[in-house]
């Protein structure tokens, strides 16, 4: 064993899920004080990977040792009496119960001391930064909020090893600062910490290390300083021949500039002096807000989480009681693709076939070959990749469940489409592809779009208008306003 072993070493692990091979003798290895990022589009094997090391998955192949010893994780179990710790993408926590609750469930003892549990929440709010009122019920917790649960719920466990599954998906710039602040303490106390994402700046700004997956194999690692982000999108498509600005290119901020030239045909909305309480509360989330999105057009939100944003879009959908006005085009209706997908936006034991189906059927009688031809046009038009129309779609990797809800909701023509954080959790070419889906259904079949996104990148690159939401009131961004900081 060497005099300062890697906190985790893997070596040569193999998954197949059925026909479909998702690990093919993957390496990685993580150092104690270090924060090593792990790459890949979407489907490389990045989250199958960090699953095997958290006990979630069985590996069919390969070793795996804990400072220098071989270890056995059949279970998470296993793997958090080890002070392994796993921020997943998509929430772990019970919607009902408390964040001083959900943070003691899985922990020693059979007694609940709420006591205890808040203290130890608030413990560790003052450690890293990562604030939460214990007693907040977590289904009452804006998506922002909900994934420091998650980050919190792992450091109360004291984890060493620590992977974060694309952790700042859902969270504001602001949010973002603070989660990287905590990260850099606790790098600094010695823990290894693993970060899955897409982002390539993140990975330039934050990592020490960084390795690149593709096809379920590890392509490149080294000292993150030595690449760039152009090197490290051309090791993640696996196109040798892309142009030296691939990543710019990639990466939302710098995609194409919005289609200023749009000629909307009329209103597919109109909203006039809308107010929305916040659920569970008699205060108003949304005050008196009018706006339009015209037929062809993509309307951009640009607020920080807890501004009324999530209300004003869930009353548009027709998912919240309002007062005021929301008339949508009489021939039409609403589509929505929620920033959740797996809590709301997908059936995940359903196949493919079937996700795509919902919403389409009327009657008491399916047909099932009909669903599945139109499944088959929807996953090459698309390009989601599936073994076929009957796979589960749970087995789907984030990006391509994304695409199932996008092409689904696409597909029932529909007047105005509602779209909250559309790319959460995607890799910066699957970004790209949903960007251009939506614009190509804003132009070609004069779909309206509200669109939010915690990336005020993305919201600045798809919008032909911008509106903010301060104190649950709107106003409109004048377009030589758009930057950044205005």
């Amino acid at each position: 064993m060497s005099e300062r072993a890697d906190a985790v070493r893997m070596r040569g692990i193999a998954k197949h899920f059925g026909s479909v091979q998702a690990l093919r003798g993957a390496d990685f290895s993580c150092a104690p004080g270090e924060i090593h990022a792990l790459l890949g589009e979407n489907g490389a094997g990045k989250s199958t990977l960090m699953q095997v090391l958290f006990g979630l998955v069985k590996r069919d192949a390969g070793t795996i040792e804990l400072a220098g010893w071989p270890a056995v994780i059949d279970s998470p179990v296993d793997a958090m009496a080890a002070g392994i710790g796993m921020v997943h993408q998509h929430f772990t926590q019970v919607a009902r119960m408390s964040v001083a609750e959900n943070v003691a469930l899985g922990g020693p003892g059979l007694r609940f001391n709420r006591g205890a549990a808040a203290e130890l929440v608030r413990r560790v709010g003052r450690e890293t930064g990562l604030a939460l009122d214990p007693d907040t019920r977590a289904g009452d917790l804006p998506v922002g909020l909900r994934q420091r649960l998650e980050i919190v719920k792992a450091l109360a466990r004291d984890a060493r090893v620590l992977i974060l599954d694309e952790p700042t998906a859902a969270l504001t710039p602001q949010e973002v600062n603070d989660l990287f602040a905590a990260l850099g303490r606790l790098r600094s106390s010695g823990a290894a910490i693993v970060l899955i994402t897409h982002k390539l700046r993140e990975v330039l700004v934050l990592a020490d290390r960084v390795t690149v997956l593709r096809r379920g194999a590890m392509v490149v690692t080294g000292e993150a300083g030595r690449f760039g982000a152009a090197e490290l999108a051309r090791a993640m498509i696996g196109d040798a021949a892309a142009p030296a600005d691939l990543a710019e290119a990639l990466e939302v901020a710098t995609l194409d500039a919005p289609d200023v030239g749009a000629r909307p045909a009329g209103p597919a909305l109109e909203v006039r002096e809308l107010r929305v309480r916040r659920p569970g509360t008699r205060r108003f989330a949304v005050e008196g807000v009018s706006l339009t999105v015209a037929a062809g057009e993509i309307v951009g939100i640009a607020a920080v989480e807890g501004n009324g944003q999530r209300e004003l879009m869930r009353a548009v959908a027709g998912l919240l009681p309002h007062d005021g006005s929301v008339v949508v085009r009489c021939d039409g209706t609403v589509g929505f693709v929620p920033e959740d997908r797996h809590g709301e936006g997908l059936i995940l034991d359903l196949t493919l076939s079937e996700n795509l189906a919902l919403g389409a059927a009327h009657g008491l009688w399916l047909d099932r070959r009909r669903f599945e031809h139109a499944a088959a046009l929807a996953t090459e038009e698309y390009g989601i990749h599936a073994g076929d129309a009957t796979q589960p779609v749970r087995q789907l990797s984030g990006g391509n469940q994304q695409k199932v809800v996008l092409a689904r909701e696409i597909a029932r023509r529909p007047v105005l489409l509602v779209a909250e954080n559309p790319t959460r959790g995607l890799d910066v070419h699957a970004m790209a592809e949903v960007h251009a889906r939506l614009r190509a259904a804003a132009r070609r079949d004069e779909l309206g779009v509200l669109v939010y996104s915690t990336d005020l990148d993305e919201v600045l690159a798809l919008a032909d208008r911008v509106g903010v939401m301060l104190g649950g009131r709107w106003s409109w961004v004048p377009e030589t306003s758009w930057t950044r900081e205005a």
